[in-house]
């Protein structure tokens, strides 16, 4: 017999920036209790996506965020859609080049996470806001 499950994990985020979500995706693990499998999230919005990175030292953060920010500038004249502000057409292009779904092995009950990685959700708009992830246990 094989144990699928499906769950969504909903992420209320301040700011743009990485938001470390390992915690509450290895709860998801524990309640089901799952020893061996695949863990496969993914996030259902076009202005958010989701990161392995490292957790240690919260430089590595701010340099990807600084470095994401200057790749795809807010307010360049080429966006037409603007509607929501500044950050929209630059949130769904940071979007794009990053990943909307991850799978990492679960082993012995765990998330097979490297010694410094964490699973980030990656907000690419300013304003505060709640977005959901879709976990799959299986």
């Amino acid at each position: 017999m094989v144990l699928v499950m499906n769950k969504s994990i909903n992420v209320n985020v301040s700011e743009q920036g990485l938001h470390d979500i390992t915690q509450q995706v290895q709860a998801e693990v524990d309640a089901v209790g799952i020893a061996e499998g695949l863990c496969t999230l993914f996030i259902q919005h076009t202005s958010a996506s989701l990161l392995i990175q490292e957790n240690y030292d919260p430089s590595a953060k701010v340099d990807l965020e600084s470095w994401l920010n200057r790749l795809v500038p807010e307010n360049d004249p080429l966006y037409t859609h603007t509607l929501e502000g500044a950050d929209d057409m630059p949130a769904h292009i940071k979007s794009a080049l990053t990943a909307s779904s991850l799978s990492i092995p679960v082993i012995n009950g765990q998330l097979a996470l490297g010694t410094w990685q964490g699973i980030f959700l990656w907000e690419h708009r300013h304003n505060p806001c709640s977005r959901k992830v879709l976990v799959h246990l299986g």
